[in-house]
């Protein structure tokens, strides 16, 4: 999967650019939330998820270990732009709970 990554002050935004979160491409998006996700690289990560149109479990995995290793240095993750379809497998599996999801990364910045 490929991906851009942007930093500001606020936040690291990384975009997703493929169509497919699966068993595939999240091996690699782990890899990169493990470097990202480091006490003094990243305090809130943003992930623009617009691109992705299916995602399943193991992608829903390589999400999860992006937000626990983000809280257990007090950071945070937010999703944005999430696909109705992903958005509806989060419901179901009630990570919308877990997750902080927003329309735009706008939303997400001003949390």
């Amino acid at each position: 999967m490929k991906f851009d990554v942007t930093k500001n002050g606020k936040a690291t935004v990384l975009t997703l650019s493929g169509k497919k979160l699966d068993a595939t491409t999240s091996p690699a998006l782990k890899a990169e939330f493990l470097v990202l996700c480091k006490p003094k690289v990243c305090r809130r990560l943003i992930v623009d998820m617009n691109s992705v149109e299916f995602c399943d479990s193991s992608g829903l995995s390589a999400l999860l270990i992006a937000d626990r290793t983000m809280r257990e240095h007090g950071g945070s993750v937010h999703l944005v732009r999430v696909h109705k379809k992903v958005l509806d497998l989060m419901k179901i599996s009630q990570l919308d709970r877990v997750f902080s999801i927003h329309k735009k990364i706008e939303e997400a910045l001003s949390v």
